[in-house]
């Protein structure tokens, strides 16, 4: 472990920073050098080695002009040792990664636990005529008030016909009487992720339509969730769910039964309505690294998001919990967060 060395001025802008024995003690590492020593250590094992594992974010989703630390880092080992072999560490990190332990699991579990607090926060507040970032600051209110680092990503609180932009981020408009609002967030704690979606009606009473979407996304879910057991893919499974969507978009009136039969099945016409994947990994990050051709395996915690969007009606509804893969079965996560019509109707309505 290499520690930055502090100083009284430091101290006195900073505050205390760790000793190498306070450091020892509190992480169970007994190798502990200051920064500044970290060329020549790195340099004597080197000369003892003949390759080199270099960990580079392999999970980049945004594009950088500008080479980050670990880049420029990579760049320095490779001029100073030509001689040495070069490996990545990236498929290490990403097996250890989505194998979550137990500890891991229940930080995981607070983060959603503190997202399940403020969710009923924003069942009790919301109302026509408030706007989405009203409902953005009371979730950041209640992440805040419970230690959370804050948001785990930005946050969607899509009102109306922004529920079908999928990554709408503006989260400025008002919220009316009669329209669903898709809300996607999910709180940070000990850099762990938590990743909610639920859709609740800004008057408190979903309409008919409204329900029966609701519904036909909620059986998805459901059937998607038992799905996530060791062994599966992905890929294997994104298809079985998409069988189970084509049913319901039938059942709407969406689809058509025979068009449906006859479809092209390298374009299936469910994706019309539902045209993102129904699962990622989490955990530090909220699209945490993983293989997603490699089998599930327990340990591993997945979103379950199911969505339908119907632009045409200015309806959009997708919901999400969290689900640990064990041997047994699978464990969602956030079963403690209302989830049916009724509980969130009930909960609104006691708001008022």
């Amino acid at each position: 472990m290499f520690l930055r060395q502090t100083n009284e001025k430091i101290a006195v802008w900073e505050g205390h920073k760790y000793t190498k024995e306070e450091a020892r003690a509190a992480s169970g590492i007994q190798s502990v050098y200051w920064l500044e020593e970290m060329d020549a250590i790195v340099n004597v094992i080197l000369n003892h080695s003949t390759g080199i594992y270099i960990n580079i974010n392999e999970n980049d989703r945004f594009a950088s002009e500008v080479p980050y630390r670990e880049l420029r880092f990579a760049a320095t080992i490779q001029k100073k040792y030509p001689a040495h072999q070069i490996e990545r560490s990236g498929p290490i990190m990403a097996k250890l990664r989505s194998i979550k332990s137990d500890t891991e699991v229940k930080l995981m579990q607070v983060a959603m636990d503190i997202t399940d607090k403020a969710f009923r926060r924003v069942l009790a507040f919301t109302k026509p005529g408030v706007t989405e970032y009203e409902i953005e600051a009371e979730i950041i209110h209640e992440f805040i008030r419970n230690r959370a680092t804050g948001h785990a990503y930005n946050p969607i609180i899509a009102s109306g016909k922004n529920a079908n932009v999928l990554h709408y981020n503006d989260n400025n408009q008002v919220c009316l009487d009669g329209d669903v609002i898709l809300m996607d967030f999910g709180a940070e704690y000990a850099n762990y992720a938590a990743d909610l979606t639920r859709c609740i009606p800004v008057n408190g009473k979903f309409t008919a339509r409204q329900k029966n979407v609701y519904n036909a996304v909620l059986r998805v879910m459901k059937a998607a969730t038992a799905m996530l057991v060791p062994g599966n893919t992905i890929e294997k499974y994104h298809v079985e769910v998409g069988k189970v969507m084509e049913e319901e978009l039938v059942g709407l009136g969406l689809l058509n039964q025979a068009a449906v039969k006859a479809q092209d099945p390298n374009n299936p016409l469910y994706k019309k309505y539902f045209m993102h994947g129904t699962s990622h990994f989490l955990g530090l990050d909220v699209h945490d690294i993983g293989d997603r051709y490699s089998p599930m395996a327990a340990g591993m915690v997945f979103t379950c998001e199911p969505g339908i969007y119907i632009p045409e009606e200015g309806l959009g509804i997708r919901l999400e919990n969290d689900i640990l893969i064990t041997d047994s079965k699978p464990v969602d996560l956030m079963a403690k967060i209302p989830l049916e019509v009724a509980a969130i109707e009930d909960l609104m309505q006691q708001g008022r």
